[in-house]
């Protein structure tokens, strides 16, 4: 542990003190020249886009771009939740919460070194947690009003309205995460890229089946022609059914889900009523070797069997 805490210290430093990627710095040059010369509309508006996001970044975000891994995924997963947030904050949440949970369980009784590991654990697994659980709430808020949606614009088509106009509609009239995502296609629009690029940059980040479904039917529409709007309405259609056989599924499942909580849980639920009565007791499991090595290969086996649980009673539609 300690080897591996050093070389982990050094591999800090290194990264500390060499300078920037020579071939990441090369790419932000060719991008940026590119953005300087290109007479594209769309790539003036992303540079627009880019120059934006520049301004409102911190010094900590600067730091949080370069020490987190992969900050590009890490930063469109934030946008998905529809929170606020930059990545300085989530760092800063992330170390705040580990150190916390560290100290917490060292100043329990707890081992150092498991303390530091579980603290570590902590931080990088309840945010992330946490961001999922975000994603998937507003992936579901937006896909029980989408039909609505649809239907406004089916409605706003058939009184002679553009698609455009439409679109304005319903982040006008439409609240939630629609209003967001569909003000968000206005603006892109408004400052010169084109509806299918808005579109689809839309669907890259919501990440839903649903709004991809539709940006296919605007597109293969404005290729083939035909009523848009009568279109939409059997989109609208076809999205209430997945939703209902989605509904119908949960429902067939939800005994079997039941009984993979209860057996995740029981062995942890044991574990602390346990430690409760005699914590004494239970601290063999974090200073004897046989019981650590014990209780490791039980939570990996209960992991497998927990995974495999949630396998079958997942289901694609």
């Amino acid at each position: 542990m300690l080897i591996a805490g050093m070389l982990g210290v050094l591999g800090l430093v290194y990264v500390g003190m060499s300078g920037p990627s020579a071939t990441k710095a090369q790419s932000r040059r060719l991008e940026g020249l590119r953005e300087r010369h290109s007479k594209s509309a769309d790539v003036a508006a992303q540079a627009q886009l880019k120059r934006i996001l520049a301004n409102r970044e911190t010094r900590m975000d600067g730091f949080a771009q370069r020490f987190l891994p992969n900050p590009a995924l890490l930063r469109e997963r934030i946008e998905r939740t529809g929170k606020p947030w930059s990545l300085g904050q989530y760092l800063l949440a992330s170390v705040g919460l580990a150190v916390a949970v560290g100290l917490v369980l060292a100043l329990k009784g707890m081992p150092v070194m498991l303390a530091i590991a579980l603290g570590l654990f902590a931080g990088v697994a309840l945010p992330h947690f946490t961001v999922s659980r975000l994603i998937v709430r507003r992936i579901a808020q937006f896909n029980a009003r989408f039909p609505d949606a649809i239907e406004l614009m089916v409605r706003g088509l058939r009184s002679g309205l553009p698609i455009s106009e439409t679109m304005g509609v319903v982040a006008t009239e439409v609240p939630g995460p629609i209003s967001v995502e569909f003000q968000n296609v206005v603006d892109k629009m408004k400052i010169g890229r084109t509806m299918e690029a808005a579109l689809q940059e839309g669907a890259d980040r919501i990440g839903t089946p649903e709004f991809q479904f539709f940006v296919i039917t605007l597109a293969i529409q404005r290729e083939t022609g035909g009523n848009l709007a009568e279109t939409l309405a059997n989109l609208a259609d076809v999205l209430r059914k997945r939703a209902q056989m989605k509904l119908k599924i949960k429902a067939m499942s939800s005994e079997s889900k039941a009984s993979a909580y209860i057996v995740g849980a029981l062995p942890f639920i044991v574990f602390g009523l346990i430690w409760f009565i005699n914590g004494d007791y239970m601290q063999g499991f974090f200073t004897d070797t046989r019981l650590m090595i014990a209780g490791g290969g039980g939570l990996l086996w209960m992991g497998i069997g927990v995974a495999i649980m949630a396998k079958m009673v997942r289901f694609e539609i």
